[in-house]
């Protein structure tokens, strides 16, 4: 394994500057976060983390290599993932919810999701990006050699699934904290629509780089 460090290294300095970038998975985090408070913000942050494995999946299989090969693939793959970023961007625009802070207090079980629900938005979100998957592919081609035995590779994954995890739960904790979750209920139905209208961005950016 000590033979890997330089490997890992380079490859972990990498992934932490692209999770630090915001996307489609901060969003929806910060929505969460804000919305339903610290217990959901932290599960949709672990599901995005889970989402990670199926990119590192992919780019072990061989499935991101055909998906670079075939415009088809790839096209399939955006379309899913944009129309997912679309659903949950209209849905956020036109929630019924009543976003004051009386309305998401921590112990309001009626409006808040379950816990699964929360994972899932979290783990969709993250594992329908094809951008992703391309990305994972570019830097296991691009920094992992060849020779990397398949379980240290997959070591890698387990690291950035954590990676991406922790950095989004410690996004959760700051936009969950009862400071930041009043200033931001306080623009109520506004902060709603802009999370909404942030993802239908993200959507079409994704649906126009079809090829």
């Amino acid at each position: 394994m000590t033979g890997y460090w330089h490997e890992f290294l380079s490859l972990a300095l990498i992934h932490f500057l692209v999770v630090l970038s915001p996307g489609a998975d901060f969003a929806v985090t910060v929505r969460q976060s804000v919305c339903y408070g610290r217990r959901t913000g932290l599960l949709t942050a672990l599901g995005i983390g889970a989402g990670i494995s199926i990119h590192v999946m992919y780019t072990l299989v061989g499935v991101s290599a055909l998906m670079q090969a075939s415009s088809w693939f790839l096209n399939v793959a955006k379309i899913t993932g944009g129309g997912y970023l679309f659903y949950l961007g209209i849905k956020f625009i036109t929630s019924k919810y009543s976003m004051t802070e009386d309305a998401f207090q921590e112990g309001n079980i009626i409006s808040r999701p379950s816990g699964k629900k929360a994972f899932l938005s979290g783990f969709i979100t993250n594992a329908t990006n094809p951008k992703a998957t391309l990305f994972f592919l570019a830097i296991f081609t691009s920094v992992v050699s060849t020779a990397t035995p398949w379980f240290i590779q997959a070591g890698y994954g387990v690291w950035m699934c954590g990676v991406n995890a922790l950095w989004f739960m410690l996004v959760s904790l700051l936009f969950s904290h009862s400071a930041v979750r009043a200033y931001f209920l306080s623009y109520g139905r506004w902060f709603e629509r802009l999370m909404g209208v942030v993802l239908l961005a993200f959507a079409v950016r994704l649906l126009m780089a079809m090829r």
